[in-house]
């Protein structure tokens, strides 16, 4: 068991360094979208804007400048067309919401269906009035049953 606690730490160390090897820089690159290819990240934008939008993230980072600094101006000059979602707030909210909303009314449609169709149904035979023996009598003659 202490092998394996061990191999568990370093594989988390290691994780661990990883993460910390990786700059801010590559990473805004790859949250951010390209103004300048709709549909694209900035990072799989293959036009020269973008190219240099990517080299300007890159040297702020180098100069020192911090990622909150540096994605401020982004979305001062550029607006809300670099993020890959709306906002949650005001209207862009309704884009979180009403996904949740229909999943949620289709749950209990689901569940509501299954309660009905899983409820027990009395038998007929224990809910029935006692039965008149003349139209026992009757019904076997017509169908040609022997009378008991």
């Amino acid at each position: 068991m202490g092998r394996r606690a061990l191999l568990v730490a370093l594989v988390l160390l290691a994780a661990g360094f990883a993460r910390a090897d990786e700059r801010w820089s590559e990473g805004l690159e790859r949250e951010l979208m390209s103004p300048y290819c709709p549909g694209r990240s900035l990072v799989e934008c293959p036009s020269p804007q973008a190219t240099e939008l990517r080299l300007w993230i890159q040297a702020q980072e180098q100069a020192g400048a911090s990622r909150e600094s540096v994605e401020a101006r982004l979305f001062q000059q550029f607006g809300d067309q670099l993020r890959h979602g709306p906002r949650a707030e005001g209207f862009g909210l309704w884009a979180y919401l009403v996904p949740a909303l229909a999943l949620a009314a289709g749950l209990a449609l689901v569940v509501g269906f299954l309660r009905r169709q899983t409820r027990t149904v009395p038998s007929p035979t224990a809910t029935a009035a006692p039965r008149d023996p003349e139209l026992e009598r009757r019904l076997d003659e017509e169908l040609g049953a022997p009378a008991p």
